[in-house]
This record gives C-alpha cells, sequence and structure tokens, in this order.
C-alpha cells in the first residue's frame, strides 16, 4: 500500500515538472484595432515571456506579414525582467497597414528560443473601404478624404512667366529681323570707315604715279595714256578752281584759267592739252620723248598751281561707307542664332501655358 501511494506521488511531481518545463517559454502577440479603414495603420504586440538565460530571436518581415499587410516599420525589442532577475519578458511592435478591403488571417508569429521554434496565437484584421458608411452618433471616427487645397496666390510663384510674357516681345522683333536679314542676303552691320581727304594735288599726284608706274604709251596705247593724263589733270583743275573742267573743252579749260593763273604757267599746260587732243582725235603718234616731257609738264603744272596756303593743314575727314561682306562663319552663327531664339520662344509659350493651366485647372 505504501508503494502504491509513493508511485502515485511521484507520477504527480513529475507531471507537475513537465507542465512547469512546457510553460518556461511563452509566446503572445495581441493587435491593438481588429477593424481598420484602407491606409490606417494597426500595431502588432508580440511578446514572449523566457528564462533571463536564454535567447530569443523574432521574426523579421522586409516589407509584407502576409500578402496585402505590409508591413510599415519595427521597433526595437523592450525587455523587461522579473523574479529577482531569473525572468524575462521581451516585446517587439510592427506597424503594419493595408490598401485593399479584405478579412486578413494573420498566422502565428514564430519565435525562436534557444533555436528552438514558439509560436504565438493567430490573429485577424478587418480592412474597410473608404465608402463605408459612418456612424452618425461618431464623426470623428473617419472624416474620408480632404478635398485638394489651392496654394494661395504668391507675385514670387509668377516672376519667370512675367519675365516671359515681357521678352517674347523683343525676341520676337529680334528673330523676324534675323530671319529677314539671312533671306535678303545683306550684312548684319556695316562699318563706317572714316578717312583722310587728301588735298587735290596729293590726288593728282598720285595718279599721275600710277600712270607712270604702268607706262601705257610703252604698249603702244598713246590714246589711252593721255586720255587718263588729261583725265587727271581735268579732276584735279575741278577740285582746285572750282569749275567744272571734267564737261569743259581743252580750250574752254585755258581760257577759264586765264582767268586766274599767269600766262607763263598755262604755257605747258596748252601744249599738253594740245597734243592730247591730236592723240584722240587725228590720230597722232608722238614720240617717246614727247610722251615723257608732257607727263612732266603735267606735273609742273600741279607744282606751280598747288595750294600752299593750305598744305600743311590736318587733312578733312571724310566718311566712307564700308559693307561688311557675310561669310560662311557669320551665316552660320547667324543660323545658329535664329534656332536659338526659336526654342527660346517656343519653350516661353509652354511654360507660360503650362503654368495658367496648373493654376486654373
Amino acid at each position: 500500500m505504501r508503494n502504491i501511494v509513493f508511485l502515485v506521488i511521484l507520477s504527480a511531481i513529475m507531471l507537475v515538472g513537465q507542465r512547469a518545463g512546457a510553460q518556461s517559454v511563452i509566446v503572445d502577440a495581441s493587435i491593438d484595432s481588429l477593424q481598420i479603414y484602407i491606409g490606417e495603420q494597426a500595431k502588432i504586440r508580440l511578446q514572449v515571456t523566457l528564462d533571463a538565460d536564454k535567447r530569443a530571436i523574432f521574426p523579421a518581415y522586409p516589407d509584407t506579414l502576409v500578402r496585402g499587410v505590409e508591413v510599415l516599420d519595427v521597433a526595437k525589442p523592450d525587455t523587461q525582467l522579473l523574479n529577482n532577475g531569473q525572468r524575462a519578458i521581451i516585446s517587439q511592435t510592427y506597424t503594419i497597414t493595408s490598401f485593399d478591403s479584405a478579412l486578413y488571417y494573420l498566422p502565428p508569429m514564430e519565435v525562436l528560443v534557444d533555436n528552438k521554434p514558439y509560436y504565438s496565437k493567430a490573429l485577424a484584421l478587418k480592412v474597410y473601404s473608404v465608402n463605408v458608411p459612418l456612424d452618425p452618433n461618431n464623426p470623428e471616427q473617419f472624416f474620408g478624404p480632404k478635398t485638394v487645397m489651392k496654394a494661395p496666390f504668391a507675385w514670387e510663384d509668377w516672376y519667370v512667366a512675367i519675365a516671359a510674357v515681357l521678352l517674347f516681345v523683343p525676341f520676337l522683333l529680334l528673330l523676324i529681323f534675323l530671319i529677314k536679314r539671312i533671306r535678303d542676303d545683306k550684312p548684319i552691320i556695316r562699318k563706317i570707315k572714316v578717312e583722310p581727304k587728301l588735298p587735290p594735288h596729293q590726288v593728282a599726284m598720285q595718279e599721275i604715279e600710277r600712270i607712270k608706274s604702268e607706262k601705257i604709251w610703252q604698249k603702244g596705247q598713246p590714246k589711252e595714256y593721255y586720255t587718263e593724263l588729261t583725265d587727271a589733270l581735268r579732276t584735279y583743275i575741278k577740285e582746285r578752281f572750282g569749275f567744272n573742267a571734267l564737261e569743259m573743252t581743252s580750250a574752254e579749260i585755258i581760257d577759264k584759267l586765264l582767268e586766274t593763273n599767269d600766262k607763263g604757267a598755262l604755257t605747258d599746260l596748252r601744249t599738253l592739252f594740245q597734243t592730247a587732243d591730236l592723240v584722240k582725235f587725228a590720230k597722232h603718234n608722238p614720240m617717246m620723248n614727247e610722251n615723257d616731257a608732257n607727263l612732266i609738264n603735267a606735273i609742273d603744272f600741279i607744282n606751280e598751281t598747288k595750294d600752299t596756303e593750305n598744305e600743311n593743314a590736318k587733312p578733312q575727314p571724310t566718311e566712307i561707307t564700308v559693307v561688311e561682306k557675310r561669310s560662311l562663319r557669320t551665316k552660320v552663327l547667324l543660323g545658329v542664332c535664329i534656332v536659338g531664339l526659336i526654342i527660346v520662344l517656343v519653350g516661353s509659350i509652354i511654360y507660360v501655358v503650362t503654368e495658367l493651366y496648373n493654376y486654373f485647372a
């Protein structure tokens, strides 16, 4: 009889010991809200009770808990010691959400304690869509999405658009000007070159030096030689004495000069004009020494009749318009400028229209 009582007591002690061992690790999970609307958040609290000397590994969810339920955040584990440090409660919080209305089954969560798995209880989460009827007695429960609010008008936001509008007309006029210029093939810039105006005797002497260097009479062209020589003298007389010698005959020029000069200065000039008339109209062929003598006579006449009073005076400037020829490089640069202006104008129109559309839409 005593043996039977001993065996019963021993069996009871062993059964209690096994239950105590089985309950040394306790895993529990809870959720703070069983029902949420789409986009709202809920928190799952996973708690493990175990001996303080044991090591627990919580489950890691990178992005989803189950299909349709997303994990937004995983808090750091929180540890609380019990029974003078012999036992510990470790808890971890998972923030979840969902964007699909459904009733979700959340399976038990696995915790490894010394590489041995332990499981919590299963949970459920109900996700409602935004068109769920609201409780009129509890309007604070859900207010629905807010309407899009327009930002207040500020001039700072329109500075770029205003500048684009103000610069549009000048840029457009510049574009039209450049296109017209390139179509007409006219230069964009005309240079005004200022050159000194030489005295009449210097101009005449330069022309005589040119005739002398070309030696036209030696090429068998006496008529061309005397025509150029007398033209140079007629131009000099016009500029020096102020009458149009280019439209007068040789005799008329001599008579006009007799009114203002001594007869000695005109003797050689009269001989030159007579020889020139014979060559041009009577086909006279003068000797070479005669051609040289007439050239010297022209030079002597200029030197004897030049205006000595203003010889040392500064030459009067005169403006000569020189049109700049358009090179290939200039045309390419002009084309690039036209393309750039077109891009700027089109971009300005698109930008302003877009800004107005976004503001009034």
